[in-house]
């Protein structure tokens, strides 16, 4: 087999375990040593780092039916099931095409009041000088306007701070059975075992707590309605508020229902199955749905208290487009959006110093043609935003914060997987117009009020999970406006 360049060693394992401990170093590390494309191993594990956009796009576009999700998120199978982010060929085109309703254009703009309403709500609860972590407050607050879009339910805030503390355990675990042995481990008595268990079993509680909720409204809707006519017209409104449980509660799972049976092997009656896929969705939309943008928000705010001039420009922008600076409750509407050009770039010039998702996983499942190379059959694939968006290449001084980047005439003189925040091909993240809505939305609306300050003293240590995340938090002192 003729392998791209790459490290050779004796001990694959030692490679590895510095790889578990610091992966944004390993991987920059080889990609300058060995270009475009190099190769490793793990024990007996083939791997192919890609980085040149023309490649990622072969994996994620051209060539994309030669690839799966990486091991990674198979592993993730055991919290979120077969839901849409992990599951694979005709399940996942059908789950993707259910709820493709839900992110339309015409229903994402009805999104922008619930954004711009919850970000007030929990902004106004901030005092003059107070510190806070930020990154926990985004948590709670992309996670409420998730389960107020996606499943029309307010969760209390001491609810959010439980779910935040049970994503967090569950996507450290995701990062440990990356680890040799896990399987073995996983079946071990441990404290990190137990806290496991725990967050999935409590995090289930609340998902069919919401389901049934739904559940016995439709029941009841039903059963309300004694006119056919009637009863058919609600039934359409129901669908016409696309919230996800409703889409899936509605009978139309039936499509796909001998889908999972076949790819499960397991007998279980229509219902359960149902019921299972129910869950599968919603879990994957509650945690892959405000995670990744309640990261981006963190890292957007850190970098605008380093960058004062910037942070400025976006003032002047925000001030003009939301000219009534006279009324305290002055929010951008889905009106305003396209006038927020500035506040666009400073949030996609965040998220290319700070991808939320900082690579990308590929398994091969034929062999494929990359460059001159074929990869074979079993071999994974890597692909990092985080070492793409900061190659000198495509963006010249990488380590500067610079949202010019981002006007028109910067962006057509670069490939288009030069920056792939949100992925690309048939598995590109459904939400994305959703992200870049709400990012917008909600960096206006606190900028009108509240400037952040980077507490002195405070540590920003990337810490690389499934998502970028900052390992000690945000601290920062929120001080209000003068205009």
């Amino acid at each position: 087999m003729d392998y791209p360049p790459g490290p050779t060693s004796k001990l694959p394992l030692g490679l590895f375990i510095n790889f578990l401990r610091d992966p944004l170093s390993v991987l920059d590390n080889i990609s300058q040593r060995y270009g475009d494309i190099s190769h490793f191993k793990f024990g007996k594990q083939n791997i192919y780092l890609i980085n040149h956009p023309d490649y990622i796009k072969d994996v994620l576009v051209t060539y994309n039916s030669n690839f799966i999700k990486s091991r990674g998120l198979q592993l993730a199978k055991q919290v979120l099931g077969e839901g849409l982010l992990t599951s694979e060929g005709e399940l996942h085109h059908k789950q993707r095409r259910l709820v493709q309703p839900l992110f339309q254009s015409d229903q994402i703009t009805k999104y922008a009041n619930i954004m711009t309403d919850y970000t007030l709500r929990i902004s106004n609860r901030w005092s003059e000088s107070e510190i806070i972590d930020i990154h926990k407050e985004f948590m709670q607050l992309t996670l409420s306007i998730v389960s107020k879009a996606f499943f029309d339910v307010d969760i209390e805030e001491a609810e959010t701070k439980k779910i935040s503390e049970y994503v967090t355990t569950l996507i450290e675990y995701f990062n440990r059975t990356r680890m040799p042995f896990a399987r073995a481990i996983e079946k071990l008595p441990l404290p990190s075992n137990i806290r496991f268990h725990h967050a999935k079993k409590q995090l289930d509680t609340i998902i069919y707590r919401i389901i049934d909720k739904h559940r016995t409204s439709i029941t009841t809707t039903d059963n309300d309605s004694n006119n056919p006519d009637e009863e058919k017209n609600q039934h359409k409104e129901g669908c016409n508020h696309k919230d996800l449980i409703s889409l899936l509660l509605q009978g139309e799972t039936d499509a796909f229902t001998s889908s999972i049976n076949e790819k499960s092997k397991i007998s279980k009656n229509t219902s359960t199955l149902k019921q299972h896929l129910v869950r599968d969705n919603v879990a994957t939309i509650f945690l892959a749905g405000h995670e990744t943008v309640a990261n981006a928000l963190t890292w957007t705010f850190y970098l605008l208290s380093q960058n004062p001039k910037e942070e400025e420009l976006l003032h002047q922008e925000i001030d003009s487009v939301l000219d009534d600076n006279s009324n305290e409750n002055s929010v951008p509407t889905i009106k305003e959006i396209s006038k927020l050009e500035y506040t666009e770039r400073v949030f996609a010039e965040s998220m290319r110093l700070y991808p939320p998702a900082w690579a990308i996983g590929r398994q091969a499942i034929n062999n494929c043609k990359i460059g001159k190379y074929t990869i074979p059959t079993g071999s994974s694939i890597l692909m990092s935003q985080y070492l793409m968006h900061r190659n000198p290449r495509y963006f010249p001084q990488p380590q500067r914060f610079d949202p010019e980047r981002w006007t028109p005439q910067e962006k057509a003189r670069r490939p288009r997987f030069s920056y792939f925040p949100f992925g690309g091909g048939p598995r590109s993240c459904i939400g994305e117009s959703f992200a870049w809505m709400e990012g917008i939305l909600l960096i206006a609306t606190i900028v009108q009020r509240w400037n952040m300050r980077h507490e002195p003293g405070h540590s920003v240590v990337l810490q690389p999970l499934v998502t970028l995340r900052p390992k000690y938090g945000m601290l920062m002192k929120v001080v209000k406006r003068k205009k």
